[in-house]
């Protein structure tokens, strides 16, 4: 068995011979891209002893800037609690989650909020707008609590470009599901993020919507140099993406460069045989 962790100098590549013994051989040559964010041998464990479950074990991987990466899986394989440890919304058991250069273990509860706030967006499947704001109030909310002004020619773009420039004083209470989403997904732009984290963004949306939101977060990517990181099960969602990593048992197992839809849908029924 083969199976690769990261190390300060390079690569490491462990090798399990067949008298059960392991070699590591560091490979000092290789520049490891440490990406936007990584995990390096994360594990997220719940109870202890003979209880403990792992829904995250040993996972090292990285997330590459200026690139679409989905991740997918079965239910319970650990594709949220990934994106939750990594976008420091939840703490590893062990092991390290980096934004950038960033250890998140090592920062205080005001420093991670703080990080969270000026280097992350985050677009979810529950819009999370505030009911009293309007949607020009909520897409610039990060930016106000920073103290921050917007720059008016990127918020104009992406007000365009999400189709809300005719919507943008109405309340959420006054916008269908679709529009609250693409205020949420610009609310994750505006502030040209490090890294936009997505779990499951157009789960409650009609499929042509979803559609339009996918084709968006895409061209974020591609003309503007946006990170996103995108938790889902759809395979037409993850088809969006440049790269698809599937876990298993709080593993990744496979990644799929290029996705298309029929070839992640193929790539998941594997899990069910």
């Amino acid at each position: 068995m083969v199976r690769r962790r990261f190390s300060s100098a390079g690569l490491v590549v462990c090798a399990t011979a067949k008298n059960g013994l392991t070699r590591e051989t560091e490979m000092t040559e290789t520049i490891v891209d440490t990406g936007a964010a990584r995990a390096v041998d994360a594990v997220k464990a719940y109870g202890s002893g003979e209880t403990e479950v792992r829904a995250l074990d040993g996972v090292s991987v990285s997330f590459p800037a200026q690139q679409f990466t989905a991740i997918m899986g079965p239910s319970g394989s650990g594709k949220s609690t990934l994106m939750q440890c990594v976008a420091g919304l939840d703490r590893l058991t062990s092991g390290e989650a980096y934004i950038g250069e960033t250890a998140l273990s090592g920062l205080n509860k005001t420093d991670l909020t703080l990080l969270r706030r000026d280097r992350l967006g985050f677009i979810f499947q529950q819009y999370n707008l505030i009911p009293t704001l309007s949607a020009k109030e909520n897409i610039l909310l990060p930016l106000t609590l920073a103290g921050e002004k917007p720059d008016r020619a990127w918020f104009d773009t992406i007000v365009q470009t999400v189709g809300m420039a005719n919507r943008i004083d109405n309340l959420p209470s006054q916008l269908s599901g679709g529009q609250q989403q693409r205020v949420a997904v610009a609310r994750a732009l505006v502030p040209r993020p490090d890294i936009v984290f997505a779990d499951e963004p157009t789960g409650a949306l009609d499929s042509r919507t979803g559609m339009e939101i996918l084709s968006f977060m895409r061209q974020a990517v591609a003309d503007a140099g946006q990170t996103i990181v995108m938790v889902t099960h759809d395979p037409h969602a993850a088809s969006y993406a440049n790269n698809v990593l599937f876990l298993a048992d709080g593993q990744i197992i496979d990644e799929m460069p290029n996705p298309t839809a029929d070839r992640v849908l193929d790539r998941m029924k594997r899990f069910e045989g």
